[in-house]
């Protein structure tokens, strides 16, 4: 059993022998009765408010985060490399021996993976090397896919100026490829999306869903028309024709399609246009219950699932929490939940906690908190946007135990 395994009484329980207090002696210190510490050090009484953490761990002379099972490290930061990136993203030149086309596609797929598994700080240092080496390269499949690999870490990272630089570069890159452009206009609009441009991301949406997603007759899906707005045009929005018809192609387009639509529907939350989102969510359903089976080739994890998140972040920017929260409990126990890339829950536990601190649930603020830190680390430890989050849930009173070592590991004071 490691320490971080080890029930927190039962680490109070072997501090206060260590200290030779008695259970008495220490309730006496606390100003509580020996049935209290009997009932914590045995586990039948939870120790989860850091604020009684703190004081047992003064009692007991040592920091609440040995307690917590937690070992003193050096506070969590954002990884280094930006400006390598930057600067690699300002060279324009190409080198002078182009990659192999097979070493570069494998390259892509390790970033892809690095970036997905949310190990950013290892992805920083590939980025520059990766960006000069795709730019040297025969395909603008891989350019722009390197390019939106940099952007979407970009994002992560807080740099949503420089997340947009390199998701343009994306979509000038893909020309005039339907599939390509599309792609790259999902990092443009996360990228705008990220500076709280909403109206200008939904902009960019409407019309690369309309293109990939041409007109037919079935479900009665309808293309969107315009930036805003709850107008739409008399034209299905979904590919038609029977389930055994469609080549492979065909399904990337509905990913990716559907995908821009379910990052509409959050644009349109954004802009308080509630009404619309749910159109979209509902646009994007239809798509992905269309879908049997496809190679994600554009990396969107797009599905059943990733329209039920929308779903949810947009019943919680509306305000209905209690929506929310049934369809949350719901969806984190389904098979598709656990196949998302853990970036993917990752990010959506820390859209969940911000949404939850709107609405002033703090409790469910700190819970979401504290499983996106189980699940991708890198989201809470590494992203500016989280540890605000983290700041905030932390300032209440009583702070959750959780939370509170969140605080301490990503260097924040309470």
């Amino acid at each position: 059993m490691t320490n971080d395994d080890v029930p927190i009484g039962r680490r109070v329980a072997r501090w206060r022998v260590r200290r030779s207090m008695t259970q008495q002696m220490l309730a006496d210190r606390l100003r509580r009765s020996k049935s209290w510490v009997d009932k914590i050090e045995r586990g039948a009484r939870t120790l989860d408010r850091y604020s009684v953490i703190q004081e047992v761990a003064h009692v007991l002379r040592v920091d609440p985060e040995v307690l917590l099972g937690q070992p003193r490290s050096t506070p969590a930061d954002p990884p280094d490399g930006v400006d390598d990136i930057r600067a690699a993203l300002a060279r324009y030149d190409t080198p002078k021996t182009p990659p192999q086309t097979d070493e570069l596609r494998r390259q892509i797929g390790y970033a892809w993976l690095t970036y997905q598994h949310a190990h950013y700080g290892q992805l920083v240092r590939v980025l520059p090397g990766l960006l000069d080496a795709a730019r040297g390269g025969r395909s603008r499949v891989l350019l722009v896919q390197a390019y939106r690999i940099t952007s979407s870490l970009l994002v992560k990272l807080g740099e949503a100026d420089l997340a947009w630089l390199a998701a343009d570069r994306a979509m000038s890159t893909a020309g005039d490829d339907p599939a390509l452009a599309a792609s790259a206009t999902i990092s443009v609009a996360q990228a705008l999306r990220a500076q709280n441009r909403d109206r200008l991301a939904l902009a960019a949406l409407l019309p690369a869903a309309n293109r990939v997603l041409p007109p037919a007759t079935q479900h009665g899906d309808q293309e969107v028309c315009g930036a805003s707005g709850d107008q739409s045009c008399r034209k299905p929005l979904d590919h038609g024709g029977g389930s055994g018809g469609e080549g492979q192609g065909e399904h990337r387009g509905r990913a990716v399609g559907g995908t821009l639509l379910v990052q509409a529907a959050l644009a349109a939350a954004g802009c308080g246009e509630y009404r619309r989102a749910d159109e979209l969510t509902h646009r994007a359903a239809g798509i992905a219950g269309s879908l049997r089976g496809y190679d994600d080739t554009h990396r969107t994890s797009f599905g059943q699932v990733a329209v039920e998140l929308a779903r949810i972040l947009v019943a919680t920017q509306r305000g209905d929490a209690a929506e929310a929260l049934r369809r949350h409990s719901a969806v984190v126990r389904r098979e598709g939940w656990r196949r998302l890339p853990a970036e993917y829950r990752g990010a959506y536990l820390v859209d969940v906690a911000r949404a939850y601190l709107q609405m002033g649930d703090l409790r469910g603020a700190a819970r979401a908190l504290v499983d996106a830190d189980s699940v991708a680390p890198a989201e809470v430890r590494c992203r500016p946007l989280a540890r605000t989050v983290i700041a905030d849930v932390a300032r209440a009173q009583p702070a959750s135990a959780g939370v509170a070592r969140l605080a301490t590991v990503v260097g924040l004071t309470r």
